[in-house]
Parts: C-alpha cells; sequence; structure tokens
C-alpha cells in the first residue's frame, strides 16, 4: 500500500435477528426528548414502528414524530426538520429507514445549531460544522447506502436541480446502528435490487483507482464476490434470510471507509448518478446501473490494469489466447449481464430520461479527480447519450 492515513470509525453497530433489543443500552446515554425519524408510513405496516416506540416509550422517552422522509430527501424537508428538532430541543435523532432516512438524520444533526441555511453552508460551500452536533442512532431497515455507518449525507434541492452529498467528519457518524436483516424481508424486491446495485457501485467506486498493491483492493474483491453470490439467491427467493443478512453486512462494509484507505478513489459514477436523480427524482440506485457500464467503458483503457484483475478476480474471465483490452472487456460484459439477472435498470430511457434532459444532467454533474480519466462536461454529455 501507498500512501498516508488514519482510521477511526465512530459508529458502534448491533447486527442479528434480535439486534432491536440493543436499543435499551443506548438510550439511557442521552436526554429525554427523541425526534423519531421515518419515511412514508411502511414502518408501520410491517411492525418495526411500533417495536420502536414501545421501547421508547419503556425508556421514559419523549417522541417527537419526523415522518414522510422521502427516497430522495429534500433541502425543504431538512429545513422542516430542523425546525421540528429546534422547537423541541431534542437530544437524539434516531432514524428508522433505509439510507435516506439516515442521511436525512444525519443533515439535521449538524444544521440545528447551524445559524445559516444548512443547504448553503453544507452541500454548496462544503463547509463542516463549528456548532454543537444533536447525535444521531439508526434502526437500518434496507441495506445499500451504508449511511449506517459513515458520515455522508445527500440532499436534494429541486428548484437548484442539484443532488449534493456531502461527507462530513468522524463526529457526524451515527452513534450506534442496529442492523436486523430480518427488517429488509418486507422491501417490494426493486427496492432490494436497487440496493443491491448501490453496494455494488460503492465498492467499484474505490476499487477502480490506483494501480498499487493494495490490500484494500482484495477486501473489496471478497466483498464483490460475496455480494454478487448473495445477490443471486437474494432475487430468487428474497426471503432467504443468510443471503439478505450477507447482502446488509457487506453494504455497510462497502460504504464505512475501511475499502477506501490508501485509495484515492473515483466517484463519477455517483456524481453523474446523483445529477440524473437531481432532475427527475428517479431511485438512486437506478440511476447509478443505468450509468455504470458506458462510463466504465470510456474509461477502461486508461485503467486497464485493473480492469483485466477485475474480470479475472471477480468475474473468473480465463485470460489464455486474450488481450488485456479483450480480458478487460469480458469482465464489463459478466457484469452487464449479472446486473441483467438481478434486473436493475440498464439505460436512462426506463427512468424517464428524454434526450432534452441531457444538457440538464451534465449541468448538474459535479466533475471531481481521482479516477482513471479526468472527464470533462463533454465526456459526461457522451456518456449520458450512450445511456440512453
Amino acid at each position: 500500500m501507498l500512501g498516508n492515513f488514519s482510521y477511526h470509525n465512530a459508529t458502534k453497530l448491533y447486527f442479528g435477528d434480535d439486534s432491536l433489543r440493543f436499543l435499551n443500552d443506548e438510550l439511557p446515554k442521552y436526554g429525554k426528548t427523541v425526534q423519531l425519524i421515518y419515511g412514508g408510513g411502511s414502518v408501520k405496516k410491517n411492525g418495526i414502528y411500533d417495536a420502536v416506540i414501545n421501547i421508547l416509550n419503556a425508556n421514559g422517552k419523549t417522541v417527537v414524530e419526523d415522518a414522510g422522509v422521502m427516497p430522495n430527501p429534500t433541502a425543504d424537508k431538512l429545513r422542516e426538520g430542523v425546525k421540528l428538532a429546534r422547537d423541541n430541543k431534542v437530544d437524539l435523532l434516531l432514524a428508522v429507514g433505509g439510507g435516506s432516512c439516515c442521511d436525512y438524520a444525519k443533515a439535521v444533526s449538524v444544521s440545528v445549531n447551524c445559524d445559516e441555511d444548512p443547504w448553503d453552508k453544507y452541500f454548496l460551500r462544503f463547509e463542516e460544522p463549528d456548532c454543537e452536533i444533536i447525535p444521531v442512532g439508526c434502526v437500518l431497515t434496507m441495506a445499500g447506502t451504508g449511511s449506517e455507518m459513515n458520515a455522508g449525507s445527500v440532499i436534494t434541492n429541486h428548484d437548484q436541480h442539484l443532488k449534493i452529498g456531502h461527507v462530513f467528519g468522524d463526529e457526524v457518524m451515527p452513534k450506534f446502528s442496529i442492523l436486523n436483516p430480518r427488517f429488509t424481508l418486507t422491501l417490494p424486491k426493486r427496492q432490494m435490487v436497487s440496493g443491491i446495485y448501490d453496494i455494488f457501485n460503492h465498492i467499484c467506486e474505490q476499487y477502480f483507482s490506483g494501480e498499487d498493491d493494495n490490500t484494500s483492493d482484495y477486501l473489496a474483491e471478497g466483498l464483490m464476490k460475496s455480494l454478487i453470490h448473495s445477490s443471486l439467491i437474494a432475487v430468487a427467493d428474497p426471503q432467504n434470510y443468510e443471503a439478505r443478512s450477507n447482502i446488509m453486512w457487506t453494504a455497510t462494509w462497502a460504504l464505512n471507509t475501511l475499502i477506501a484507505m490508501g485509495k484515492e478513489t473515483d466517484w463519477m459514477v455517483h456524481m453523474i448518478g446523483q445529477a440524473v436523480g437531481a432532475i427527475t427524482d428517479a431511485t438512486h440506485g437506478m440511476t447509478l446501473a443505468a450509468v455504470s457500464l458506458p462510463y466504465y467503458r470510456s474509461i477502461m483503457r486508461c485503467g486497464l490494469k485493473k480492469f483485466v484483475r477485475f474480470a479475472k478476480e471477480v468475474w473468473q474471465v480465463c485470460p489464455d489466447g486474450k488481450t488485456d483490452e479483450e480480458v478487460a472487456a469480458e469482465g464489463l460484459a459478466a457484469m452487464e449481464q449479472w446486473m441483467r439477472t438481478i434486473g436493475v435498470a440498464m439505460n436512462l430511457r426506463e427512468l424517464g430520461v428524454t434526450e432534452d434532459m441531457l444538457e440538464a444532467i451534465a449541468d448538474a454533474t459535479i466533475l471531481l479527480d481521482g479516477g482513471y480519466k479526468q472527464l470533462t462536461r463533454e465526456d459526461v454529455v457522451t456518456i449520458l447519450k450512450e445511456s440512453l
């Protein structure tokens, strides 16, 4: 491994089908008032809401409900949550849901005591919090984002047609997260599959950078192989607890910063996918799936060594008698076949994108370095056209 880094993860995890009971161990560490954050009501239908409320009541907590967090939480919703937290002087933000609820909770946590507009400060100027931060806890009900063990928060501003993520410092990470794989079994299949691809792309974004012999890449390959294996089982049998538990655990390790150590990382698929989401409000994992293959094929020759390794180690492509470009292309073809098998979106038209939206999506795409090729806006437009 090359480079220098420090590693710390501040989140305590409780994993397994009996993990919710550990909420009793965490709640006494915080004050009396809890802002309970959840989405559109599915947690009420599947019984998770009642189970959490019972534990909160048993611990003598005053519950302030913050419902209606959308799959792509907005700046307007963030401001509503901040006002709710301020008016009730909350002591803990408890997100019960998927990554959007966790992301939203972290955005609220850094904004309650902020004297500026949080969208401007954190998501346009990318400044760090200089105020008291409200602690966050998570009860995860969907595997995908890894938000349960990182400091990232993605917020959408519909007025500005922007969807932007800010990775804060360790102090914004959830203090604890509860991961019960059984809570994911009631998800619609499309949401499950979207989460699976989100996990896979998180790993790819970190893997496809650098050329050194990096332990993080070996870890990434193991996570990818586990995810591919478990995803095929889960798609055939969504109630398979073992497959779903492995997917949930892989999601956490895919984006809790571990496999980024020693890596430059390349987040351009996310930048393009998030721009698509800003314009269409399409499901996050599906936006990534729709643009991934055109992006990777466009940069393959620039990072050929890693794409050959990806083909051989992850997809077991036999290199005998083939050029490196042929091996790398076979790897991406195998990835495409897997994507089709699990049922993700394979093009932007499936997500409602039309030709006349491409310029706006390109305008909303943040250009980053760190990958094998520095994209221009024109490159983004080309990738988008190939994604239609």
